[in-house]
């Protein structure tokens, strides 16, 4: 009986991390208590911050308090226990601030399994069983426990709302489907939630048909995945076998004409050797004879020299010196020019068969092309901010506005000499590269050009190998005397279109899609572009002087 008139007592027996009857129970420096191995996993959870709290009061203890057993409260414990104390409901047996309490519960409410929408109240385990147990109560609508009961009072006449009024669209009670609604549209509520439920299966299952529809095209770009992945792995793999084999083909030509220079070195030097080697045997011969005369010629006995004279043997003529001709020291410098000969042909299919191989790369493509956008809202989803970079900008270009506007002075700007600079053509490029789809609107007053142009577009000099829309590196839309012109490699295209102050530039680089716009009210296009891009593009503006441009800011 004491364990039914005192529920609390068992409460404070209970560890408040495990919601069980204490065990090895601890005290904190704080006074409260734990299971030993509660506590000590909670502080291990605590290791990283350095720092240990109480679970309760949030009391914290540097450094790690060390916790010995609570040997009274551990005897009380088990004597609790021997006398039949059990362990208190769990905390999370309660109702807490999120949870539907139970509205017959008195003190601490437990939460509540259900809620009955006739009796429009919310039962616990216990106080639920008359509603299991009684053949009237079971009759009675149960549902997941709600907060929302009240709601399905009326307001005005405190009554259940059992009917729905089609007219308003709300639930109403049997009072007001003959008050104010009496002339409307009145069902049951069980009827428009019949009606209703089948406008919601046929929903249910053209989303399930779309779920299919979708779950199968998500398999089949899988698959597509899986079949891109292999293909550009065997074509990595086939590619880097041929380059290899290239490489191990210019090895050996290599070695070829290293062994062939070592053996012409090797057959030139030994022939120079030996005749070095005769003709310092000839010396030596010539350094003998010559020390014979001499000898002679000392001879101080008249009849003595005049007897040995004849015998002296004529002097030989050389048989190598008067041979040899020493041409110009060239040594093997014609083998080198060829081999750089051979080196610039090479470069130069390098070159060409670099950018058919990346054409034919950028042509792979396995979806089909997107919808091109319609509205300037749709354009706007893929705007760019862009910013002119101010190392490409010629030295009479003032940049301003965070470098996203710029004007064309009739004075010499404080830039410092920079590879990237154009040099003569008054034109500059955006810091920001463009690939994927993007659009940006460009505001400019005077004339000039707007342009997308590949980055090794040359910068130097007044050729048209730097000027936008005049190779085949750039493309451009200028604005002269009132009239629109494209360029491309030189190529003059007339434009037709109302002339405006804005022109907004959209780019889809992997579809090869350049359009240009005029933007008012409306946007029109004005010139469309189909082409395949092989490099990152970036947007650039060439300016008469006097005139000013601004990329403007869209988000």
């Amino acid at each position: 009986m004491e364990q039914q008139e005192n529920p609390l007592d068992r409460e404070r027996f209970c560890c408040p991390i495990c919601l069980d009857l204490l065990k090895d129970p601890v005290a904190t420096v704080c006074g409260h208590s734990y299971c030993k191995s509660c506590i000590n996993t909670h502080w291990d959870k605590d290791e990283e911050r350095g720092s240990y709290s109480c679970p309760q009061c949030r009391q914290t203890f540097t450094p790690r308090p060390v916790l010995e057993k609570n040997t009274m409260l551990a005897d009380l414990v088990e004597e609790l226990k021997k006398t039949g104390l059990q362990a208190a409901p769990a905390d999370h047996c309660y109702a807490g601030p999120e949870d539907v309490a139970c509205d017959v519960c008195t003190g601490r409410k437990l939460k509540a399994l259900k809620s009955c929408l006739v009796c429009l109240a919310s039962y616990c385990e216990k106080h639920l069983q008359p509603h299991l147990q009684s053949p009237p109560l079971k009759k009675h609508k149960l549902v997941e426990p709600s907060e929302k009961l009240q709601e399905n009072i009326c307001s005005r006449h405190d009554e259940v709302m059992k009917m729905f009024c089609r007219t308003d669209q709300q639930c109403i009670c049997y009072l007001c489907s003959v008050d104010e609604h009496k002339d409307h549209n009145t069902v049951s509520a069980a009827a428009e939630r019949t009606e209703r439920q089948r406008e919601l299966g046929l929903r249910r299952q053209t989303i399930q048909q779309r779920v299919q529809d979708t779950e199968k095209n998500v398999k089949l770009l899988k698959q597509e995945e899986e079949a891109v992945n292999g293909s550009a792995d065997k074509a990595v793999e086939d590619s880097e076998e041929i380059f290899t084999e290239l490489i191990r083909l210019l090895e050996k030509r290599s070695s070829d004409v290293k062994q062939q220079i070592r053996s012409q070195q090797e057959t030139e030097v030994s022939r120079v050797r030996e005749l070095q080697e005769r003709l310092e045997q000839e010396i030596t011969e010539l350094k003998r004879k010559d020390h014979e005369l001499k000898q002679l010629s000392d001879t101080e006995d008249h009849n003595q020299f005049l007897h040995n004279y004849p015998s002296l043997s004529p002097l030989s003529e050389s048989t190598h010196s008067s041979s040899i001709r020493i041409r110009p020291l060239r040594n093997f410098e014609d083998v080198r020019a060829a081999v750089s000969q051979v080196r610039g042909r090479l470069q130069d299919i390098l070159s060409e068969t670099e950018t058919e191989i990346l054409q034919i790369v950028s042509q792979v493509d396995v979806l089909p092309p997107q919808p091109q956008p319609e509205t300037r809202a749709d354009f706007l989803k893929y705007s760019q901010e862009i910013t002119m970079d101010p190392n490409t900008a010629r030295k009479y270009l003032l940049l301003s506005e965070g470098n996203r506007k710029v004007t064309c002075m009739s004075e010499v700007q404080s830039y410092s000499d920079h590879p990237d600079r154009f040099t003569d053509w008054s034109q500059v490029l955006s810091r920001e590269s463009l690939t994927g789809r993007c659009y940006w609107e460009v505001e400019a007053r005077g004339g000039g050009g707007v342009a997308v142009t590949y980055k090794n577009i040359s910068r130097a000099g007044n050729s048209h190998e730097c000027g936008f829309g005049y190779n085949d590196k750039s493309w451009s839309l200028y604005c002269h005397e009132n009239s629109y012109y494209f360029y491309y490699n030189n190529i003059k295209t007339p434009v037709s279109g109302a002339v405006s102050s804005r022109v907004g530039v959209y780019l889809d680089h992997s579809a090869g899609v350049l359009s240009f716009y005029s933007v008012t009210d409306t946007m029109t296009l004005l010139h469309r572009v189909q082409t395949t891009f092989t490099q990152p593009l970036y947007a650039g503006v060439r300016l008469w002087s006097g005139a000013t441009a601004e990329f403007c800011k869209l988000k």
